[in-house]
């Protein structure tokens, strides 16, 4: 019996709980290894020869080891196609393409404005906030999920009628934005949106994610 793959971090991480919201979609057995962030564990290195840029999530499947979180979850999804969700990425190149191109408008679009309202707003002390870039990139935000507020309102998920990994890859960010900010307006006066989160963030996957967070 092969040994359960290993994810390296902490699960308060962003791009952690993505991959390990993945694992669970798909049924695959994991061994959530700690990375203690404060005592620097990153920079280790014997971390750093498997993420050499000493940054979490890194991954260890027997001999192969791998980082960046999509890249991760793109491997779980393919490698263990018949396990789980199986239409987690798609059965076909026309549906993994379709779910693509929103997990890259997560990462390039979606990502940066989500990620810099988080960082401000949870981890910058009140006294030096940069309100301005803040009120910019809430409104970077908005307008991104305007449309997604239109798309939803033409199908159930972002790649269609099915959960997927385009919208997994959301789960993370939009955690913190809708539950630990006063942003959480962005998704919930927009309808669409707010039906769409609201589906998505009450998966059984996600909650053991956040359970896992409490219990970490």
């Amino acid at each position: 019996m092969a040994s359960p793959v290993k994810v390296y971090g902490p699960p308060m991480s962003t791009a952690v709980s993505r991959v390990l919201v993945t694992l669970i979609e798909k049924d695959v057995p994991f061994e959530l290894v700690p990375i203690d962030l404060s005592k620097g564990e990153h920079k280790n290195p014997e971390y750093l020869k498997i993420q050499p840029f000493g940054q979490v999530p890194a991954f260890q499947d027997e001999s192969i080891t791998l980082f960046e979180s999509r890249a991760i979850c793109r491997y779980i999804c393919d490698k263990y196609a018949e396990k789980g969700n199986k239409d987690l990425y798609g059965t076909d190149f026309l549906s993994k393409a379709n779910i693509d191109q929103w997990v890259e408008t997560d990462g390039q679009t979606y990502g940066p404005p989500s990620g810099v309202l988080m960082y401000q707003l949870l981890f910058v002390p009140k006294n030096v906030k940069d309100e301005g870039l803040i009120k910019q990139n809430e409104e970077k935000l908005g307008k991104v999920l305007d449309v997604y507020e239109q798309r939803l309102g033409e199908s159930r998920f972002l790649a269609g009628d099915e959960f997927s990994f385009a919208d997994l890859s959301h789960l993370p960010n939009g955690e913190y934005l809708v539950n630990a900010t006063d942003k959480g307006h962005l998704f919930t006066s927009r309808k669409n949106v707010n039906r769409w989160w609201n589906e998505i963030s009450n998966r059984e996957s996600w909650k053991k994610v956040l359970e896992m967070r409490k219990n970490a």
